[in-house]
């Protein structure tokens, strides 16, 4: 992974994401105290993108309740690759989400909802000469849409770029990348993340999650 991201896969999507003069990114790391992400951290953030792969079971129980909150009060939500099998997306899925999976495939991702914010300026066809493969049954609930959808080469399909609504917050789910591979580095990967986070976006943001009397 190292002689792909030399400065790490959060640094190569900070940058990414920076390009874009309508957007201001920091990172956080699962090192960090509370992994960076502390609940006055959260408030001040209108899109968590959220990558995680070795450490899943050792990710903070108390954090993945933060997030979950914070996403139901609002702040959107750019989950990436393995990430689908973090304690966050669990938690807002409520299913498995499990999946199939295979290394070393050519994928072919096809843009399937064009109209949708997240497919503008996008291809209708991305190449990715080398992915890890994800197949179905992907055991996850029924997404609000499916933008995108990936062809790999040993034949298996997958609902590559799907989104959800959990309480106020807009959640995008996409598969592209493995750390083995320089997916984060190719241009329309980057358009489809950064549109990602323009649609999570909030639309309106809660403080607290209770019941009013009136």
């Amino acid at each position: 992974m190292h002689a792909i991201y030399p400065d790490g896969i959060h640094t190569c999507l900070a940058r990414a994401l920076g390009v874009d003069a309508d957007l201001s990114v920091r990172t956080a790391t699962f090192g960090e105290s509370e992994h960076g992400l502390t609940q006055s951290v959260l408030d001040d953030t209108d899109v968590l993108v959220f990558w995680s792969h070795a450490l899943q079971t050792e990710f903070s129980d108390e954090v993945v309740a933060r997030v979950q909150q914070t996403v139901l009060s609002g702040m959107g939500l750019v989950a990436l690759h393995s990430a689908h099998f973090s304690k966050v997306m669990k938690l807002l899925m409520g299913t498995s989400m499990t999946l199939k999976w295979k290394h070393g495939e050519h994928e072919r991702l096809w843009c399937i909802n064009p109209t949708h914010p997240i497919a503008q300026g996008v291809p209708e066809c991305v190449e990715l000469p080398e992915e890890e493969m994800y197949g179905e049954y992907f055991d996850m609930p029924k997404p609000d849409d499916v933008v995108f959808a990936g062809w790999f080469s040993g034949s298996q399909v997958f609902r590559s770029g799907c989104t959800f609504t959990r309480g106020l917050g807009r959640i995008f789910y996409f598969q592209p990348r493995h750390e083995e591979y320089p997916v984060y580095h190719n241009p329309q990967i980057q358009r489809i993340i950064v549109n990602a986070v323009h649609w999570c976006a909030p639309m309106l943001r809660r403080r607290t999650l209770e019941c009013e009397a009136l």
